[in-house]
C-alpha cells in the first residue's frame, strides 16, 4: 500500500466516523482528522508527480547521452 492510498483511506474513515456520530465534539474532531489526512494525501500526490517527472527527465537524459555516444 502506498502512502497516498493509506492517507486516502484514513480520510475516508474519518469522514465516515464524522457522519456516523451524534456528538458534535466528536464530529468536529473527525472532520479535523479528515482534513489533516486529506492534506497529507495531497502532499503525497504532489510528491509522486514530482518523482515521476524526475524519473522521466533522468530517462530522457540517459537516452540522449547514450544516443550521442553511439555516434562516436
Amino acid at each position: 500500500m502506498s502512502a497516498l492510498q493509506f492517507y486516502l483511506e484514513r480520510a475516508a474513515q474519518a469522514r465516515a466516523e464524522a457522519e456516523a456520530t451524534t456528538l458534535e465534539c466528536v464530529r468536529e474532531r473527525c472532520r479535523r482528522s479528515e482534513e489533516a489526512w486529506s492534506e497529507l494525501a495531497e502532499k503525497a500526490r504532489q510528491h509522486e508527480a514530482l518523482k515521476a517527472a524526475e524519473q522521466r527527465r533522468k530517462a530522457e537524459h540517459f537516452d540522449l547521452t547514450f544516443s550521442r555516444s553511439d555516434r562516436r
